[in-house]
């Protein structure tokens, strides 16, 4: 310890600090900053799962508490139309700008029979989720959802998100398919289909 350190430990007097560097409203009880943005245990702690500011922090919350999986208020099969009207629309244009057959007057059909070719893999997947012995695995509420839905993890509420998820799916391709093949976009498409194109 140098002699510097060793008077400055040694000194008894408090150290004071000109008024100009000292906030006054910062009270002992006020949250700092460190507790805001602390780790914390969410239920318990053997499970692992921790509310850390990007779990639990408001936008998070709000956006994943939004999502018809999640938002309340809704039945299964509501839920699983929704979610399944959002996949089969955004499945259609991948396939149809990206597949084999993009440069064909066919590609808007091959969009479509491809879109709702994969929903139903998705539908046969959700269908076997729900086939062995016990019902879905009901999920525990933690730091960013609060109530799961407990109508959804019983094999009825499965049943019913499953066949929306379907309908949903099938749906959502067939609106992509009449909006691509009535809206004029005769100029947007050749240049789209053409940045995968090689050679």
């Amino acid at each position: 310890m140098s002699d510097f350190q060793k008077s400055f430990s040694e000194s008894t007097s408090s150290i004071k600090f000109d008024e100009k560097y000292i906030d006054n409203s910062v009270q002992p009880h006020d949250i700092g900053v460190a507790d805001q943005w602390a780790v914390k245990t969410v239920d318990d702690p053997c499970v692992g799962n921790l509310a850390t500011p990007v779990n639990s922090g408001y936008f998070t919350k709000a956006f994943i508490n939004n999502l018809p999986f999640y938002r309340e208020g809704i039945s299964p099969n509501f839920r699983g139309l929704e979610t399944g009207a959002a996949f089969g629309y955004l499945l259609y244009g991948p396939f149809t700008m990206t597949g084999p057959l993009r440069n064909s007057e066919f590609a808007l059909t091959v969009g479509l029979l491809a879109a709702i070719g994969a929903v139903h893999i998705m539908t046969a997947l959700l269908v076997l989720y729900n086939a062995p012995g016990k019902a879905p695995n009901v999920q525990p509420s933690d730091a960013t959802v609060n109530n799961p839905p407990k109508d959804l993890f019983t094999r009825a509420g499965w049943a019913d998100f499953t066949s929306g998820f379907w309908l949903g799916g099938c749906g959502g391709a067939v609106f992509a398919w009449l909006l691509v093949g009535t809206l004029h976009l005769d100029t947007l498409m050749p240049i789209i289909k053409n940045i995968w194109t090689v050679g």
